[in-house]
Formats: C-alpha cells, structure tokens, sequence
C-alpha cells in the first residue's frame, strides 16, 4: 500500500488489486461540507480501506478519495454510484438523506439490502425530523427536557394562550427540517404571538411550521454530546461545544457554526455520568421499546444547569464543526467501529480517545450567514503544517480551489489546553486567503 502524505493529511491510498480482499472495504460516503471531509480523512487512516468515493464531496475530499457528482437525496443516482463501484458500506453525513429514508431504500432493493448504511432508517431519523415526534419521545421514557406544547394553525389560538403561561424567554420550534433556522428565541411576549401567527399561517419556514413546538426556556450552558450505536450496544464520543452565532461574545445573527472545541471543561466525569444514566441508556432503551432499529450517530444537545442534564434536542447525524474535533480525536479504527453498527457487535470494538484538546475555527464567506459570493480563490491552506485544513464549502474550478459556499473551511488544531489549541488555529489563519474571509476571533472566549 502506498501513501502520500501532505501537511499531515492522507492525500491518496493505492492498493494493489491483489490485495483487494474481503477485509478491503470501498466505502461511499454521502455529503459535502466539513463533516464529510472529516469522515473521509479518518476513514482514509484505515487499513480496512480499499477506495473511498464522496458524493458530491469537496476540493479537500477530492485529495484523498473520489467524488462523484450526485445529490445524497437521489437514490436511484446513490444506487447506480454503489453498484457501479463495488461499494461495501455507505456513510450517510447529512440529516436530509436520512429523513427522507435511504437506509429504508437500500434494505428494500435486493441489490442493496446487504450493504450497511451507517446512519438510521426513516422512524428512526424522526427525532430530528420532527421536534413534535422527539418532544413526545422524551417525555415516554423520561428523559429530561423542556415542557412543552405543539400547536397547528387550527389551534394557533391555544398556542397563543400557552405562551401567556410561560416565562420569556419564549422558545419557538418548527417542527420539521428547516435548514438549521426554524428555532426562534424571543423576549416579548407580543413579538412571540405575532411570530407564531407568521410560521403556522403565513408558512414562514414552509412545510416546516405547518406544526411549531413552544417550550419554555432552558437555563445554563449548551453542549454536545454524541453517541455511536447499534441499536443496543453504543460508544460515548467525546463532548464537543460549538458556537452559533457570527459575532463575537455570542453575537448577531446564527450559522450553522463558527467553530468547536473538544473536550467540554465544564462537562465533567461526574457530569457525563449523568448523562449517560439519565440521558443515553433511557434513549437507546426507548428506541428499543419503541420498536426504532436505531444503527448509526445519535447527537444529543444538552443544557448543562448547575450540573444536572436537559435535551434540548436530537440530531441523528454527526454536527458540524462539531464532527471536525470530535473525530480527530478519536483513536480507534472508525471502520472497525462502524463494522461493529453494521453487524450488532459494537461492544466488542476497541475504542480509544486522546485526552488532549481538539479546537476547530471557521473560516466563512463575507456576509455569511446572509448573502454571500462564492468563486474566490482559496490561497495558502497548502502551507498549515501544524493544524489539519477541513474543507466545508470549496470546490475546484479551472484548477483552482474556490470557495463554494458559506463556510468554507475548518482549522482544527490539538493541544494541551484549549489556549494551546487555539494558539495552533489562528496561526494557521493568518496563511489562508480569500477574497472577503470572514472567522472569529474568540472561539472558546467562554471556556478560558
């Protein structure tokens, strides 16, 4: 087996046909921002690993695997892509494919039904896909969370009523997959009614508020914490901590995320005790109660209040920044361990985390999260040596990498503190370039 390697990162892998054998995997993974970089980087690490593909991917995936022009949501075009290059197991990174069932669509075909989908069918991938569907879910097998109600536009009058017993903050929820933008958080209680009125209405998500979720608010520090299961046997990853919004200190406008750090200080043994008893066990034993068959990533979104756990929400895929310090911290074989989700024996798996501290920065479009250019050429991520380049947004155009959307790419760095960490990224910032770059300064501003 050959391999080049460049800035730390493994460009390519090239193995001989011969050694091509059963224990020789063609992995496909589905997505294309920084999550699915990140996958295919720690996957390429394998050597389980024959050849990678990404559908569509990303300039930086293209370095150590091959993308294929195809969209995650079209399955017929996923079917012919897998059976076309002998794909042994498919990755699903985003939540859309999920929600709209490709895990059902491979186990009905009988060309696909014996190749592992890591990630969960269409009932299982309703707790993201419906905050109305996880809300009740929680509240079955007591798993602590916000009380809350849902409301549709023939009882917006009740849901106006609800908001007048709860405290401001009033949190208001699209039900189903909104882009990341169907949360409204508001102070006035007037303002709260007339937004309500606006999403169930006027559609002002779309289908996606045609059912809203009002819950009261949740006091104390957000994190995340991200289990891998097979339905019945499940690994903790590490916790991770991203921050929303555009601004500095936590201000203006919220994106998809800025940036992430891993470990989460605050998050400690005594804490992530709590979780696991009052929070996991209760969500892999009611997937099972329930009937849900759950083989994949379960992302929990917890508020930590004076060191008790609350669920503000599930995902039922990995995050993203998040994904970019979670996974370079893993040790472990992750072929190995989704083998072990795909054949119910993830508890037999190796599993090892290093204890230093992962950060990850954002570099972003000018004018992300609103309007924003893409086509600007990219310079100088070839010269980071001491932090890994995720690519998000960038793709190549006439032989140049350019940015391709609103996040662009992720510096994550390792060190002995966050500080150390940190330190790492922003130097390897000041060498990228691109028209209008755009990143926080004060990534982590909160935990140091």
């Amino acid at each position: 087996m050959f391999f080049k390697i460049r800035n730390g990162i493994v460009l390519y892998l090239h193995t001989t046909t011969q050694q091509h054998n059963n224990n020789k995997m063609n992995i496909l993974i589905l997505g294309s921002g920084g999550r699915e970089h990140a996958f295919t980087k720690k996957l390429s690490e394998s050597t389980k690993i024959n050849k990678l593909f990404v559908a569509p991917g990303n300039a930086g995936t293209n370095e150590i695997a091959t993308n294929l022009t195809l969209s995650p949501t079209n399955f017929p075009e996923v079917k012919k892509a897998v059976l076309q290059h002998n794909i042994n197991m498919v990755v699903v990174g985003p939540e859309a494919p999920l929600v709209e069932g490709v895990h059902d669509y491979f186990l009905a075909d009988e060309e696909l039904k014996n190749i592992p989908v890591i990630g969960p069918k269409k009932d299982g991938a309703l707790l993201e896909g419906s905050k109305d569907f996880s809300k009740q879910f929680m509240i079955k097998h007591n798993i602590p969370t916000a009380k809350y109600q849902s409301f549709t536009s023939a009882t917006l009058n009740e849901g106006k009523s609800f908001l007048e017993t709860l405290e401001p903050p009033f949190v208001l929820k699209a039900d189903g997959l909104a882009a990341g933008k169907g949360v409204l958080i508001l102070n006035d209680l007037e303002e709260a009614k007339s937004e309500l009125e606006e999403m169930l209405s006027n559609q002002k998500f779309g289908e996606a508020s045609s059912t809203v979720v009002i819950e009261e608010f949740l006091k104390g520090i957000e994190l995340s914490v991200f289990v891998l299961t097979d339905g019945k046997n499940y690994k903790i990853l590490p916790s991770a901590k991203d921050y929303k919004r555009i601004g500095e200190g936590d201000t203006g406008l919220n994106t998809g995320g800025m940036g992430a750090i891993s470990p989460v200080p605050f998050a400690t043994d005594d804490f992530l005790q709590k979780v696991e008893e009052l929070v996991v066990k209760p969500t892999i034993n009611g997937l099972q109660k329930d009937g849900i068959d759950y083989r994949g990533f379960i992302f929990i979104g917890l508020m930590n209040d004076n060191g008790n756990p609350s669920v503000v929400e599930y995902n039922v895929r990995m995050g993203d920044p998040e994904t970019e310090v979670v996974l370079p911290r893993i040790q472990s074989d992750l072929v190995d361990l989704f083998e072990g989700v795909a054949n119910r024996n993830l508890h037999e798996k190796s599993y090892e985390v290093t204890p230093q501290t992962a950060t990850t920065v954002m570099l972003v479009s000018g004018g992300y999260p609103e309007a924003y250019e893409k086509g600007k050429e990219i310079t100088g991520f070839n010269a980071v040596e001491d932090s890994i380049v995720f690519h998000a947004g960038t793709t190549i155009k006439e032989g140049k990498v350019v940015t391709n959307g609103g996040r662009v790419m992720a510096i994550t760095s390792f060190g002995d503190s966050i500080e150390e960490a940190l330190e790492k990224s922003y130097k390897s910032i000041d060498k990228i370039s691109f028209d209008k770059i755009n990143y926080r300064k004060d990534i982590g501003f909160d935990l140091v």
